[in-house]
């Protein structure tokens, strides 16, 4: 299996409001930048969507080591809640529904194909793939926003 690397940073300007992802893959220092964005949307969407079109680009199975700012996403990846929300119908107890089900859903459908390590990091703290991942989500809300 390749060992990738996938760098992913999520941005919304308001939120919800319009928003910005990006994403950095690396594999064997050859390095690819993806990014986009919605014109209303939320910043944990924009986050999971950095991941979710970071592993649709790969053309095969990988391990992946992820690196994400976002601690919804890594520990719910990580912690198991994204597997129990599904199991139980995509609610998040009895009373409260789990945000973004359709998202997590592609998610966890790409996380049985790829074997992932799940990495988080601070925000904002000088990280250079993640610096440069905010940037490609920024400017990418920034398009929206206008």
């Amino acid at each position: 299996m390749k060992r990738v690397e996938i760098f992913t940073d999520g941005a919304c300007s308001g939120n919800p409001g319009p928003g910005g992802w990006g994403t950095i893959l690396r594999y064997n220092g050859v390095e690819k930048e993806l990014s986009g964005g919605e014109r209303v949307t939320t910043n944990n969407r924009m986050e999971l969507t950095a991941v979710i079109r970071g592993l649709e680009a790969l053309k095969e199975p990988c391990e992946v080591a992820l690196f994400s700012d976002s601690q919804y996403v890594c520990n719910a990846l990580k912690l198991g809640w994204a597997k129990k929300w599904q199991a139980n119908g995509w609610m998040r107890n009895k009373k409260e529904p789990a945000l973004n089900p359709e998202l997590w859903e592609k998610l966890l459908e790409l996380c049985d194909i790829h074997k992932l390590e799940i990495n988080w990091v601070k925000g904002h703290a000088g990280h250079p793939e993640n610096e440069r991942c905010d940037r490609l989500a920024v400017a990418e809300a920034k398009k929206f926003a206008e």
